[in-house]
């Protein structure tokens, strides 16, 4: 029999959301979760989307429920713990999407409460997201395979050690930007070279999904991928060349640095 436990979500944005209609899309009933929001105008609306239960309160929400997904900023982690303070137990599991922000904060305010924390990244929303997850002190065995079920209906999951998740945050959670970032920069591009934009887009959306498609579906590496395309004196040869030359893997290395010291920034408050 499938593992589903009942999930509270606090916290429907972007990443909250992705994960409940992953939740309802892979076999939850509406009546196996709880959402909590903070604006009253988004009851009606999540309401109508997932027709599960929603409400503003964040201890109603998390009554009863085995696995409590905590979807919040990271400035807001202190407050909504303050508030959840003796509405939470041991039997339930605190798994928490928060960047930077350690489980040893969420157990220092939620007594031997077992806690993951865990970073998902967009592609949540079509099913295909990559997830690190890192046990804390109070967790078990049977805590990570909740975790896994909930976090494995939006994509491929993994277990690290806690102290890798900043790195994580910074490549797989950022990255999606990183690769939008390049697939806007190459319709600009093909625009000037004369291409309309609809035939622009097309053409590099489809491109970044191909190339997507080659480094998970096909044993090669990066590296041995880009050489079947680079011809020596070819356009790619030409065109990578002033990638390299104008230190695009620095700078890509730095961005990725930038990302990881603020996630760490973020979890120092």
């Amino acid at each position: 029999m499938t593992l589903r436990p009942s999930v509270a979500v606090i916290g429907v944005g972007a990443m909250g959301q992705a994960l409940v209609l992953g939740l309802l899309r892979a076999g939850w009933e509406p009546s196996d979760l709880s959402l909590c929001v903070r604006r009253p105008g988004r009851l009606e609306d999540l309401a109508r989307l997932t027709a599960a239960s929603v409400g503003l309160d964040p201890r109603a929400a998390v009554e009863g429920k085995e696995v409590v997904v905590i979807s919040v900023k990271p400035r807001d982690i202190g407050p909504l713990l303050a508030s959840l303070a003796g509405s939470i137990n041991r039997d339930q599991l605190v798994l928490t999407f928060a960047a930077g922000v350690p489980t040893g904060v969420f157990e220092s305010q939620l007594d031997g409460v077992p806690v993951v924390r865990a970073m998902p990244n967009t592609p949540a929303l079509v099913g295909q997201a990559v997830t690190a997850m890192a046990a804390g002190l109070h967790t078990h065995p049977v805590h990570l395979e909740k975790a896994r079920a909930v976090l494995g209906a939006v994509g491929d999951v993994q277990l690290l050690d806690e102290s890798l998740l900043d790195a994580v945050t910074a490549v797989s959670g950022t990255g999606p930007a990183y690769v939008f970032l390049l697939a806007e920069a190459l319709t600009e591009a093909a625009i000037r070279e004369g291409l309309p934009r609809d035939v622009a887009e097309t053409f590099v959306n489809q491109t970044v999904r191909g190339a997507g498609h080659l480094l998970t579906d096909t044993p090669l590496s990066p590296s041995e991928l880009r050489a079947q395309v680079t011809s020596p004196g070819g356009t790619t040869a030409a065109a990578v060349h002033i990638l390299e030359e104008r230190g695009f893997r620095a700078l890509v290395e730095d961005a990725v640095r930038a990302a990881a010291q603020r996630a760490r920034e973020l979890g120092a408050g």
